[in-house]
């Protein structure tokens, strides 16, 4: 069914092979338009911004900022949109905090375009689509035992900066950075921080 009004589409995503095929099988879509791309997480925002589209179909891993954060700096800048997040990398608790962000759709990319085309019709009439398998992995992972500190430190350590690197960048004195991430890493039950980084990052925590 079409509509007087096409339903106007950002898409945004770092891989520009896939934004692109994404874009010209949409447009074979007769209701809907892509008004704008965007490869980085700020980009994203400046573009939705700048071409008030109705859905914002977000990579969840871009450069700048991922698409969670994106989503939820529109929900306050640009209500209106509603924001769904495409993802190779559909980790349980990516997913959770996806909906706190007020995503309405968490599709994984294996998903097809006819497929995404009506998920997008779907979140754009106020509904929610969630792949019901990551739905199921997201209920039998529980939620993240780290404070948002805990995972804000424990994000900023995953390059292997140093203690005062990290202290300088978070605003923290280095021995409040070394009792985060002792705590964090006591939480997840990993041995040292590194391992830690990598089994929050696994799960979607950080």
């Amino acid at each position: 069914m079409t509509t007087a009004q096409p339903l106007r589409v950002l898409l945004a995503d770092d891989e520009h092979l896939i934004r692109g095929a994404l874009a010209a099988l949409l447009a074979l879509e007769e209701d809907l338009v892509v008004v704008a791309e965007a490869a980085s997480g700020p980009e994203a925002l400046a573009m939705a911004l700048a071409h008030r589209p109705d859905v914002a179909v977000l990579d969840l891993q871009m450069p700048g900022a991922d698409g969670v954060k994106v989503a939820t700096s529109l929900r306050t800048e640009l209500p209106h949109c509603r924001t769904m997040i495409v993802t190779s990398h559909g980790r349980p608790g990516h997913l959770k905090r996806a909906l706190a962000a007020g995503v309405r759709g968490f599709v994984p990319k294996t998903v097809s375009a006819r497929r995404l085309a009506e998920i997008i019709r779907t979140v754009h009439a106020g509904n929610r689509y969630v792949d019901p398998e990551l739905a199921a992995d997201a209920i039998s992972a529980g939620d993240s035992p780290l404070t948002a500190r805990e995972a804000e430190v424990l994000e900023l350590a995953a390059d292997g900066a140093p203690v005062a690197e990290i202290a300088e960048r978070a605003s923290l004195s280095q021995g409040t950075v070394r009792n985060y991430l002792s705590s964090a890493a006591t939480k997840i039950g990993a041995e040292n921080r590194h391992t830690a980084v990598r089994l929050a990052r696994e799960r979607g925590w950080v």
